[in-house]
């Protein structure tokens, strides 16, 4: 009898699928008040490390810090509105709709780039290379998070590599589709391809939506 697909087990929602809940759960949110940063701390729950700013009305609160960013900092130099940005700058964190709190490019080494701006729209251009188009009132923070080289270091050890998937509710380490028996799985058996078409329809049961699900196009690329 072959076994439930990762598919299959994340879906009922295991423990092993599951992200802990951790104590520390800062919310990032841009405020108009002024503020400098008190700290610098880490947050287990993401990749770049986190500046914790207090107010001028004695409020704290949590911002994703930039490259550069130091304790005593004026939050005001790195946070301010897509119209107060220079064309040209690389900026993060960016709200999608005014205080929506950032929503674009919030994991450390990833930014966009300001294309243009008038008084209705500001053009970004995110890493992906794709345009969007955004409210002047949006705010977004200046500069590259924090923490882009960490992709740089190795893991040296493979119970390092092994804690900090577990820590994110991800499944490790894994083996290939077509590496399995064929009742483990739909592209398993003695063929090291997958023997059957990757599309699969949107709606199909858990057991069957495996590889590209719902693609738009398939075959080789014509350049």
């Amino acid at each position: 009898m072959g076994k439930n697909i990762i598919a299959q087990k994340r879906g009922r929602g295991g423990p092993t699928y599951r992200v802990p809940n951790y104590h520390f759960q800062p919310f990032i949110v841009y405020r108009d008040v002024p503020g400098k940063v008190v700290d610098i701390m880490n947050d287990r729950r993401r990749n770049a490390p986190i500046a914790k700013v207090r107010y001028d009305d004695n409020a704290l609160g949590y911002v994703i810090a930039p490259e550069g960013i130091r304790v005593g900092s004026s939050i005001g130099d790195f946070v301010q509105p897509l119209s107060d940005i220079a064309v040209g700058s690389i900026v993060f964190g960016i709200e999608t709709s005014p205080n929506s709190g950032p929503k674009l490019c919030r994991t450390s080494g990833s930014a966009a780039f300001l294309v243009s701006k008038d008084r209705k729209k500001c053009i970004i251009q995110l890493p992906s290379k794709r345009v969007k188009s955004l409210n002047p009132d949006c705010k977004a923070t200046i500069g590259v998070p924090a923490g882009g080289g960490r992709k740089e270091k190795p893991w040296v050890k493979a119970g390092k590599k092994w804690h900090a998937m577990h820590a994110r509710g991800n499944v490790y380490p894994r083996t290939s589709a077509v590496k399995m028996n064929a009742l483990d799985h739909p592209f398993g058996g003695p063929s090291r391809r997958p023997g059957k078409s990757k599309s699969v329809s949107r709606t199909a049961p858990p057991g069957r939506k495996v590889g590209s699900i719902s693609s738009r196009r398939t075959g080789r690329r014509k350049r």
